[in-house]
């Protein structure tokens, strides 16, 4: 709206220029031909009414005194030239005849002489004025030249000149208060169409999946806007009803998986005890002599087994158990040396460029963080001839940072969007619950987990939590 006024303003104010100068040209032109036609036919009436012979010669006689007659009737002065551009007679006084031109250029004559109508005008300007001279053929009765009259005409545009700055003027005050206008009325015809759309905004911005959202209540909406508020509060229903349906979808997904998970880690240990019981049930022999070493044999695999399934059953169940919210200060360098002090392997490195590092946060689970990333760099050096580990400890900003590093095998980029997943696992051991569990315990704290890794070379876990 403001642009439209202030285009039409523009627009408007070029259009009365250019009118206004169309208008002074045309009144001058008009006005320069009236005057050259009354100056015609006063040189008309003197060629009838002398006794000298009409021809070039004798146009200084005639015109001898005529010249300034006519010019003081006319009240405008003129000069006569003859056919070669040459000066007869000017109308000026002596002390102003420097003035004149003695002799016309030739292009005004052969510009004359090729025009249609006899007639040439040609404008000029000098010290800001424009000037205007008419030259046309001087005729006897017979219509042949014998001379060629020149009246110069000034541009007199101070009228003009007045009219238009008085109508700009006028012109402007009522732009102005039109802009004035326009501005207001933009103003509040935007708030008032913003103002529900920033509502909509508002409730699109706190939208969120996880929880129940607010619909939209607006008095007196536009059609408009009310449509697009009816499509948000149906869509809040349908949401609410997908995130009720993923949700429950999740959950039976989780268990399913878990239940798999947890069914093939369990057979895996089931399987060699069913086959050393049978084995040792076909085989045994009271009488045997060497029966109580195979007994010893037997239990020792029986044994090794249900470790195996004990320490199935302790792993899921420290992955399913959230880590309490104990908000412990402690020293992030201290915990992090003493989650170490358990490693006896010669090629773990510690590092701290401070000495105490504050952070709020349980430190059985820093501890469990700590053990797990620097077990899993271990295990990633089983063919590394020069094996080395580095844990780190240092702050930035309002994060302590925990970084285990290590020259291993690396993590291939095809399994960098699943290294977090749990049981996900590279090994051919292990069910991939140590890493899920570490990002748990650590996004549990408000901290975040990250990792950078190239392929036989190494890989780089950092955690970061608020100090």
């Amino acid at each position: 709206m403001i642009l439209l006024v202030l285009i039409a303003s523009v627009l408007i104010a070029g259009v009365t220029v250019y009118q206004y100068r169309e208008q002074s040209r045309d009144y001058h032109e008009d006005r320069l031909g009236r005057k050259e036609q009354q100056i015609r036919q006063a040189i008309t009436f003197a060629l009838q009414r002398t006794t000298y012979p009409i021809t070039t010669d004798y146009l200084s006689l005639i015109f001898k005194d005529e010249i300034y007659r006519i010019a003081i009737i006319e009240n405008a002065n003129f000069n006569i030239y003859d056919l070669e551009g040459r000066l007869i007679k000017s109308s000026r006084p002596k002390f102003d005849n420097d003035s004149v031109l003695i002799r016309l250029d030739p292009h005004v004559l052969d510009s004359l002489k090729n025009s249609l109508d006899k007639r040439y005008v040609e404008a000029s300007s000098a010290a800001g004025y424009k000037w205007q001279a008419s030259y046309s053929y001087i005729t006897d009765s017979h219509f042949k030249p014998i001379g060629i009259l020149h009246l110069p005409y000034f541009e007199e545009n101070s009228f003009y000149d007045t009219e238009l700055r008085e109508f700009l003027m006028r012109l402007g005050a009522v732009y102005i208060f039109m802009l004035l206008l326009a501005i207001g009325l933009a103003y509040f015809i935007s708030k008032y169409i913003t103002r529900s759309l920033q509502t909509v905004a508002e409730k699109l911005n706190q939208t969120r999946l996880a929880r129940t959202n607010e619909k939209i209540t607006i008095e007196d909406p536009s059609i408009e806007i009310a449509q697009l508020v009816d499509s948000y509060n149906s869509m809040i229903d349908e949401l609410e009803f997908s995130a009720a349906k993923l949700a429950r979808s999740e959950r039976e997904q989780a268990w399913r998986e878990m239940a798999k998970q947890v069914a093939h880690e369990i057979k895996n240990p089931l399987t060699p005890m069913r086959l050393s019981i049978q084995s040792f049930e076909r085989k045994f022999d009271p009488e045997d002599p060497e029966i109580e070493k195979k007994v010893k044999e037997f239990s020792r695999t029986l044994i090794q087994q249900i470790d195996t399934l004990s320490s199935i059953s302790s792993a899921f169940s420290n992955f399913a158990k959230m880590p309490a919210q104990q908000n412990e200060t402690l020293n992030v360098v201290e915990v992090v040396k003493l989650a170490l002090d358990i490693f006896n392997e010669p090629y773990i490195h510690f590092m701290s460029d401070e000495e105490h590092i504050i952070a709020k946060m349980d430190r059985t689970q820093l501890i469990r963080v700590v053990t797990n990333l620097v077990k899993n760099a271990i295990q990633a050096l089983p063919d590394q001839p020069d094996p080395r580990i580095l844990v780190s400890v240092s702050s930035e900003a309002d994060k302590a940072i925990i970084s285990v590093a290590d020259n291993g095998k690396g993590i291939e980029a095809a399994f960098t969007d699943k290294i977090f997943e749990p049981k996900f696992t590279t090994k051919s051991s292990g069910m991939g619950l140590g890493l899920g569990m570490v990002k748990t315990i650590v996004e549990t704290y408000n901290g975040t987990i990250d990792f950078t890794s190239q392929p036989g070379k190494g890989t780089v876990f950092n955690v970061r939590i608020p100090k």
